[in-house]
């Protein structure tokens, strides 16, 4: 199972922070995600659950899901790699 990456960009190409969650503990780190922060993310269109089902298709890899805030100048990037 690929690891599933998320970048935050503010105000440039580089990320400025990244966090890696190992495709063997994805099913698990994905229902440590406190209640709140799940909404937050649907709200936003995220939904965990399909997330770690499209981590475990073997032809599924790269860019799933791109946020851009253009108010705050911030991008957010959810991929499988």
């Amino acid at each position: 199972m690929k690891s599933l990456k998320i970048r935050v960009y503010k105000n440039g190409s580089e990320p400025e922070t990244t966090v890696t969650i190992p495709g063997s503990v994805l099913r698990l780190a994905s229902r440590l995600i406190p209640r709140r922060a799940q909404e937050a993310m649907r709200a936003e269109g995220i939904d965990m659950n399909e997330l770690v089902q499209l981590a475990e298709q073997p032809e599924v890899q790269g860019t799933l899901i791109e946020v851009e805030e253009h108010a705050k100048g911030e991008r957010v990037v959810i991929a499988l790699e």
